[in-house]
């Protein structure tokens, strides 16, 4: 079987970080640090971006995928030492992953590399800005495991988020939690079969467990939560009209290179929310060119399993469908 390499995907929040001990007023670091409101969105990104892969509250001998972001924090603290330096690091790593550049060898040998993805310049760098300034969260047995190996108790220095009450949320924010918190459950599942027992596996938990995993996401969210596409997989998953058209506009932005924002619309007391789904290279073990990405055992699965599948032939960087959902409007009264 063709050997599948864990992403550690949103490694790209292979990020890290570090702030350094008080200083003077003139310090570029402490000038350079980021603002309440500015701090809440990285902490915000890096949960939504990174935490499928790198979430600190699955247990130390649990069904982890990769190492906590504070692991990603404390070794590259090791090699940065100033807040520049650190966030071009990152920013490197994550355009161009690879064996060479890693500062995580053991994490790599472990969990496999981060494949290439599309992510946002600017969100990189607000995740990387935000680790180095700020603490995060780490698991009860990260400080005594880190401790014993390095011995450097400032692998997770730096302020204290202080967070405001949260406020109601836009349709926009809420749209965005909706798929990325199923996404994380998704992934999760999905990666940790692989992980465990193969990708053809991973094509019989997709067959079996991705519907109902996506039905409780949308029963705990009340709302409609639906992934569809242009060439599916499963003909359930067949993108309406209205869909189609969103599906086409996403694509034209992502292959020249744009950035882009969900797509809503609110009728009825409803609001319709749409955000594309794009392959990288780990997709394209099961979404690939037949014989080239997707190996013959996987074909096999899929042909047994979706007759009429249409969802191949994909390259990295390509919107391969989009989630589309639905929800109440905020104050509706539904």
């Amino acid at each position: 079987m063709k050997k599948f390499s864990i992403s550690f995907l949103f490694v790209l929040l292979m990020l890290s970080c570090k702030q350094g001990p008080k200083t003077s007023d003139s310090d570029p670091d402490q000038l350079a640090q980021l603002s309440s409101a500015a701090a809440a969105e990285g902490k915000k990104l890096m949960e939504t971006k990174c935490y499928l892969c790198h979430n600190p509250s699955v247990p130390e001998n649990g069904q982890r995928i990769g190492p906590p972001m504070v692991a990603v924090k404390a070794h590259y603290l090791d090699v940065y030492k100033d807040r520049e330096s650190f966030v071009a690091g990152v920013m490197e790593f994550v355009k161009s992953p690879s064996e060479e550049n890693t500062m995580m060898r053991g994490a790599v040998r472990r969990f496999g590399l981060m494949p290439s993805q599309q992510f946002a310049e600017d969100e990189i760098r607000k995740i990387a800005e935000y680790i180095y300034d700020y603490q995060i969260k780490e698991p009860d047995w990260f400080k005594s495991h880190w401790m014993d190996r390095r011995g450097d108790s400032l692998y997770n220095k730096g302020k204290k988020l202080t967070e405001e009450a949260p406020s109601n949320q836009s349709p926009k924010e809420l749209g965005m939690k909706y798929a990325s918190e199923t996404q994380k459950v998704l992934g999760k599942n999905l990666m940790g079969t692989i992980q465990n027992k193969g990708v053809e596996e991973a094509v019989v938990f997709c067959n079996e467990r991705a519907y109902p995993l996506t039905d409780s996401m949308a029963t705990n969210f009340n709302a409609r939560i639906k992934r569809v596409s242009d060439k599916p997989r499963n003909p359930n998953n067949k993108a309406n009209a209205t869909e189609l058209v969103h599906i086409e506009t996403f694509k034209d932005k992502v292959a020249a290179g744009e950035s882009f924002d969900p797509i809503l619309k609110e009728e009825n007391g409803k609001i319709y929310f749409y955000y594309p789904i794009v392959t990288n290279t780990m997709c394209l073990n099961c979404h690939g060119t037949p014989e080239k990405d997707v190996a013959p055992e996987v074909l096999t699965h899929l042909s047994r399993l979706y007759p009429d599948d249409k969802a191949t032939g994909y390259g990295p960087d390509e919107v391969r469908g989009i989630w589309s959902i639905v929800f109440d409007a905020p104050n509706s009264g539904n």
